[in-house]
């Protein structure tokens, strides 16, 4: 079973039990003190419900769970614990939880208290509920001075909050069942989560409008609640049930796939040189090459960056952060000259303001930045003749907030990374449902401008929203990692083609889902299931995208997408089975060839068995 573990997602820590509760039609999934996918006569009702405490950086302050009371009858459960958070500086918030559920009713209560004066970004509820079958429904939110506001949940993904001042929101949940929501205790407000590749509307206490990091004082207590409350028919419809084969539809379009880009890090760059035979199998276009002079980083970081592009024949995009402290004419200038000692041949630029890798939540005051347009203004007149790209080198939060004069540019790019605020399994691989709506709401916003996506990868490059990325020696799930095992497993392999299915009908030019080396790499290292040097099973996934550069996109349809997500040419269906159990798919046509991708044959029949993360390939 270790093996398994170790070969599914690169390590051998498990995520924490769970446990379903259930009381009459509705059920709900305990598991490390939060309550997930609550539903009602099969139908989801809401995706979590969780008291969360962050750090100043916001990175999650794990709970340490004591004197645990599960009890569970038919028409009833109960549960009580004690949760203690940690803060970076030793101060401990102790929390007493209550959760109790009958066959309509959830709720969920927190008595706390700290030892100390407890510095957090956020200490308190968190609400999320799902986006599939919401987004552009109806929602009536009451708000806490008891206005009524008839309203609709986001379609397109809104910049800013788009209901604050909450005291309960009721929504429909199926035909003939609603459900409302209560929030007691705090300020709650939402957030439209898909910003980060979240599946879900994140409803939660404290204002971003208000100062962060706050201290919660020594010694004074508060409380919160939250409760949920089903209203339904008595026939009211049971959820379709998910049993049975998963079924595809292939349809032409006239998108083409994008081609394939691989990121370049100056700390990876002798890596970097070790594993350039590994580009021959990839078949990637595009070399990524990060560069930030406010680190350090200048004319060997360029040499390298020469050396490994002359060798590979790839393109060049030089991706900068523009330190924007001198004049910007001199910044340009200085690069564009540094670039030539380099003999580094570019084929395109993009530039980012070093400042906006940065986050700036509602309410926050904009740090100091020249206008983007004589930013572009200035790379435009250093690099002639360059294509220029803008955006965001962070995610797609940053730029729906700070949107960049499109018709300046000549590409519009951005990142995503799916463990911003949760990084269990189901929650990472729940991130392509918002990834629909990141690429629908780019192109809302932009038009038919080109547009690339990455370098995006499940550990987080870049920590936005605070100071640093979390360390993580253990390899555990944890939000906001800068290593994450699971990219060096087979879940990361069914990630990646996961998210290149998501977006295979956007239009894309440059897919970006993988660094050359290092740990957002396509190079094993010591102690993973591939052997050191080896292709990690996503490089495999990488391999057959490179094949597919340039040729004309069927979108795949699944009746199961929170299942088995695909991809295909006139010629080949790729799919990945995003679930740790085995799904049966039913093929709409009689299979030339069925292959395991960095695997075996398979047999060629009308229905292909996809094991755990498993990837295939079929030839039509």
């Amino acid at each position: 079973m270790s093996g398994d573990l170790l070969r599914l997602y690169g390590t051998n820590e498990r995520e924490p039990e769970s446990r379903t509760l259930v009381a009459g039609d509705l059920s709900v999934t305990l598991q490390d003190g939060s309550l997930r996918t609550l539903r009602f006569r099969g139908h989801e009702v809401l995706r979590a419900v969780a008291f969360l405490v962050r750090d100043k950086d916001w990175g999650t302050c794990g709970a340490k769970i004591a004197d645990l009371q599960v009890q569970n009858e038919k028409q009833g459960f109960s549960v009580s614990y004690k949760a203690r958070f940690t803060a970076p500086s030793g101060a401990n918030l102790d929390c007493a939880i209550t959760i109790w559920g009958t066959e309509k009713t959830v709720a969920f209560s927190a008595d706390c208290v700290s030892d100390a004066d407890f510095e957090t970004a956020r200490a308190g509820f968190v609400v999320l509920h799902p986006i599939v079958g919401l987004a552009g429904r109806s929602v009536t939110v009451r708000h806490g001075d008891g206005r009524v506001e008839h309203a609709h949940w986001p379609d397109q993904i809104e910049p800013w909050q788009p209901f604050k001042e909450i005291s309960a929101i009721t929504h429909q949940v199926a035909p003939d069942i609603a459900a409302v929501t209560e929030l007691v205790g705090d300020i709650f407000e939402m957030e439209d989560q898909r910003n980060w590749t979240d599946g879900s509307y994140k409803t939660y206490v404290r204002p971003l409008a208000l100062p962060w990091p706050y201290r919660v004082p020594e010694g004074e207590p508060f409380s919160q609640k939250v409760v949920v409350e089903i209203e339904a028919a008595d026939d009211a419809a049971p959820a379709v049930g998910t049993s049975g084969a998963v079924t595809l539809q292939l349809t032409p379009t006239k998108h083409r796939f994008p081609e394939i880009g691989l990121g370049l890090r100056p700390e990876c760059l002798e890596q970097e040189r070790i594993a350039l035979g590994a580009l021959k199998t990839i078949g990637a276009r595009h070399l990524i090459a990060h560069f930030d002079p406010g680190a350090g980083h200048g004319l060997p970081v360029l040499n390298g960056y020469a050396e490994l592009a002359g060798q590979s024949g790839l393109k060049v995009t030089l991706e900068v952060a523009v330190p924007c402290k001198r004049p910007l004419d001199e910044e340009m200038a200085e690069l564009a000259a540094l670039v030539r000692e380099a003999v580094l041949a570019l084929d395109t630029l993009f530039v980012c303001p070093a400042v906006d890798r940065q986050s700036t939540p509602p309410g926050s005051i904009w740090p100091d930045c020249p206008p983007l347009e004589d930013v572009y203004a200035a790379a435009r007149a250093a690099f002639p003749g360059v294509r220029l790209g803008g955006g965001m080198m962070s995610y797609f939060t940053e730029l729906n907030r700070k949107r960049v004069p499109g018709d300046l540019i000549d590409y519009v790019s951005h990142c995503t990374n799916p463990i911003v605020h949760a990084a269990d399994d189901l929650s990472v691989m729940q991130t392509f449902e918002a990834l629909r709506f990141v690429v629908s709401s780019t192109r809302a916003i932009y038009g038919e401008k080109p547009y690339r996506i990455g370098p995006s990868t499940i550990a987080m490059r870049q920590n936005p929203y605070g100071s640093a990325t979390k360390d993580n020696p253990s390899g555990g799930r944890i939000p906001m990692a800068n290593v994450d095992a699971r990219h060096n497993g087979q879940f990361g392999a069914a990630w990646t083609l996961a998210y290149a299915a998501t977006v295979a009908t956007a239009g894309l030019e440059v897919l970006t889902l993988s660094t050359l080396a290092g740990p957002f790499g396509l190079i094993a290292g010591e102690g993973e299931v591939s052997a050191r040097g080896e292709l990690r099973p996503l490089a495999h996934v990488l391999a057959r995208l490179g094949t597919l550069s340039g040729q004309e996109v069927h979108a795949v349809e699944t009746s199961r997408p929170d299942a088995v997500l695909g991809l295909a040419s006139k010629e080949r269906l790729l799919m990945a089975n995003i679930t740790p159990e085995v799904q049966a798919v039913l093929l709409p046509s009689p299979p030339r060839a069925v292959m395991l991708i960095g695997g075996e044959t398979l047999p060629v029949t009308g229905q292909v068995s996809l094991p755990p993360y498993g990837c295939v390939e079929i030839v039509l």
